[in-house]
């Protein structure tokens, strides 16, 4: 029998159990200092892959589709961002003030690749556009998550220099995916062929970034400084930001006219953020101490969102296949990656 798309995945099963075992055993002394190296390596592997993944003929076909992209960049960057500062007086109260930092961490934060493309195709929806959109603003989130976060933290000692913050994300991040792509022409049939490799180092990275990250947060008192109100209202706080961008980019996308297929792509690379980019940004952009309470709006963020857009994307496929839908699935295997 199948799993409910409702239920938490298996993914998310293995961070609520890295938790745990960073709650219970902490890494410390010259662990902590093994880990921190090993994590950093891991990422940059993890970045390179994604790279070499990336098609090239997915990206000048997602670029044509200019409007789309703006209007998901928008959404990313803008809307997010907007709610979380507008929103602040009511929804800071909820939680603590390193959750809220999270939370705005959180709406600073590039789009999912994997979620997004996935519901994409399950929801029959403009695949290429989808590929570029949310492959885009994962490079793009390199120049601007630490410039939106530098406008929202401005109170806050915490993030550092963001002119900094994007040099260390550049080296890190960026530098590994370029090169990555250069060399895909080598080493891309080689990925295709082993699929799993790109598998273990998505999941294996962050496993290991959130058992550093949570590491630290609990050795700094994480746990004894968090009620559990403030979980309780963290989950609140979650679901009315989701919700209020998942409804403003189904209208928006509407209101504008854009085809069904179009509208799909955009609120799933519009409304959804990437873990597998946050959590290594979130080890790049703040001290350690408190990595851990940054992350966290994330991890409960990114099950909502799979839960929440499985739904849709679900309800979304029950729609009779028109005309522009036959046009895509006859689109070349390189556009339909």
């Amino acid at each position: 029998m199948a799993r409910s798309r409702l239920l938490p995945d298996n993914f998310t099963l293995y961070l609520v159990a890295t938790v745990t075992l960073a709650s219970l055993f902490p890494a410390q002394g010259l662990a902590a200092d093994i880990l921190s190296v090993a994590t950093k390596v891991v990422v940059s592997l993890l970045f390179f892959l994604h790279g070499a993944k990336l098609s090239r003929a997915a990206i000048w076909s997602g670029i044509a589709h200019w409007r789309l992209q703006l209007l998901v960049v928008i959404s990313t960057f803008a809307l997010f961002p907007l709610i979380g500062w507008a929103l602040a007086p009511v929804l800071r109260p909820l939680v603590t003030a390193d959750l809220y930092m999270g939370v705005l961490y959180l709406c600073a934060l590039p789009a999912t690749v994997q979620s997004a493309i996935a519901f994409t195709s399950m929801a029959r929806g403009n695949m290429p556009a989808s590929v570029c959109s949310a492959s885009a603003s994962t490079l793009l989130g390199v120049v601007l998550t630490p410039l939106v976060l530098g406008l929202l933290l401005t109170q806050s000692t915490a993030l550092g220099d963001p002119v900094q913050a994007m040099g260390r994300i550049s080296v890190q991040l960026l530098l590994p995916f370029i090169v990555g792509h250069l060399m895909r022409p080598w080493i891309s049939g080689f990925l295709q062929r082993r699929a799993s490799i790109m598998k273990v180092v998505d999941q294996g990275s962050i496993l290991m970034v959130v058992y550093a990250a949570f590491s630290h947060a609990v050795i700094a008192g994480l746990w004894t400084q968090l009620p559990v109100v403030a979980l309780l209202g963290l989950l609140a706080v979650c679901a009315v930001i989701l919700a209020l961008v998942l409804a403003v980019t189904v209208w928006g996308s509407r209101a504008l006219g854009f085809s069904k297929e179009d509208e799909i792509a955009i609120v799933f690379a519009g409304s959804t953020k990437s873990l597998i980019a946050g959590v290594p940004m979130a080890n790049v952009l703040f001290s350690a101490s408190v990595a851990g309470a940054i992350v966290l709006p994330l991890m409960v963020f990114h099950q909502m969102q799979l839960m929440v857009c499985a739904v849709m994307a679900q309800r979304y496929a029950r729609r009779p296949q028109g005309e522009a839908e036959a046009a895509l699935e006859g689109a070349s295997p390189a556009l339909r990656r």
